[in-house]
Order: C-alpha cells, then structure tokens, then sequence
C-alpha cells in the first residue's frame, strides 16, 4: 500500500485519467513533497482501491492516472451515528472516529440541550474524508446537515432500529446478546442529555433499543467511540 492515499470523487478504472483540485495538488506537491511519476493510492468511495500514478504537477494543478485495483470496495455495516454536536474538535472527533470505525451515514441532530445551533457540514464531511484517507478505508460515510431530532424520528424507517446509549442506565455494559443483525443506528446524546420530553419520545419508539455503556457517565464523543464499538464487536464485522 502507498504511503499516500487519496479520495477522489470521480469514477476508476485501468488507464483512467483524473485531474486534481488545487487543494489536492497542494497536498501531493507541496506538503508530501511528490512529484510527476510517483505513485499513490486513490479511492472514490465505491471502485475500491487503486495505485496510480502523478501524470501532471504543479502548484495549482495536476493528473493522475488510474493503473491497476489494489484493493476491492469494502462497504461498513448498515449502520448510521446519530448526535447532537458538541464542541467544534470533539465534534470533529466524534466525525473522524465513525468513519475509522465503520459507520455508513453520520447525523448530526438538534436537541433541547445541544450546544451547536449550526455546523460545517462540508468541514465535517471533508473530517470523514480525511479520516478514510488514513485509515486505509475505501468507503466515504456521507455526514447530513444538521436537522431537528424530532424531525428524524418522525420519518424514521420501521426496518432500522435504534440503539439508545442512555445515559439515565447505569451498570455493567449491554452485551447486545440475542439482537438481530440488519439496519441499525446508534442515537448519542448531548452533553446535558435528553430532556425529559425527549426521553420520553424516544423511548415510546418501537424499534428503540436502550442500553449501558457501563457503571460511568461518559462524554458525549466518548459515548460515540463506546457504542460503535459494542455495535461493531457483537453486530457489525470486526
């Protein structure tokens, strides 16, 4: 595997030529320092891996040319994060990690006690590139805009259901033991958690699991990292 590894959004295949933006020229040229007829690996999200190799540099532009697939499309578990944004970097934490550790499509949601009334979102989707650039992924989880809770669950598919990580259940850590595998989404709180009118929508759902994340109260980008683990370990594909 290349060193450099790059996502481009534009179809692969042997013998493909993508140009480059500009900030991808810089990148290749001027901060890891390549140059034409070096190689590397780029990825668009859905053709796998692929080495290539720099046709054109310069500061503001350059090519490169798919040569031979490297690696197949590995695609995530069905499954989607939903939070409420905190901080802008745990924000960009929580962001980065879902993509490392397999999430299909991140949403931030707006609750009675999120501390972000707005975010980035093409900051946080360029985050999730980054992020599966250095992991070795192939696959680009999209991150949505930021949308009303209430208005999420109102439109909620019936065949995903959801693993609550409610911070109100204290005590050794859910196992997950005897759930189905198939469309999940993992629902994180806010710093401040649900309000009570929240809980108790939530709750009311059908396809709600709640669970521990264990006998601590955790941060709300620590939460994240700790259920898509526990999703990951028992219905995912680690």
């Amino acid at each position: 595997m290349s060193r450099v590894r790059l996502f481009i959004d534009h179809p692969l295949g042997a013998g493909q030529a993508v140009g480059l933006t500009a900030d991808q020229a810089h990148y290749l040229f001027g901060v890891m320092r390549l140059g034409q007829g070096d190689r590397l690996t780029v990825f668009n999200g859905r053709d796998g891996g692929w080495s290539a190799e720099i046709a054109v540099a310069s500061k503001r532009r350059g090519q490169v040319t798919a040569l031979a697939q490297t690696a197949p499309q590995q695609m995530p578990p069905d499954l989607w994060l939903i939070f409420a944004p905190i901080k802008k970097a745990r924000t960009d934490f929580i962001v980065e990690k879902a993509t490392e550790m397999g999430a299909a499509r991140i949403m931030p949601v707006q609750t009675e006690f999120t501390n972000a009334e707005r975010i980035r979102q093409d900051r946080l989707q360029a985050h999730a590139v980054e992020a599966a650039e250095q992991c070795g992924g192939t696959y680009v989880p999209p991150v949505e805009d930021l949308v009303p809770l209430r208005r999420v669950l109102a439109d909620w598919p019936s065949e995903r259901r959801i693993l609550w990580a409610d911070e109100a259940r204290f005590g050794p850590a859910d196992t997950l033991a005897g759930l189905a595998r198939g469309p999940w989404a993992v629902l994180i709180g806010p710093e401040g958690g649900f309000s009570q009118a929240e809980r108790e929508m939530v709750g009311a759902l059908e396809v709600v699991t709640p669970i521990s994340l264990g006998p601590r109260i955790l941060r709300a980008d620590t939460a994240a990292v700790a259920a898509l683990t526990l999703f990951q370990a028992h219905l995912g594909d680690w």
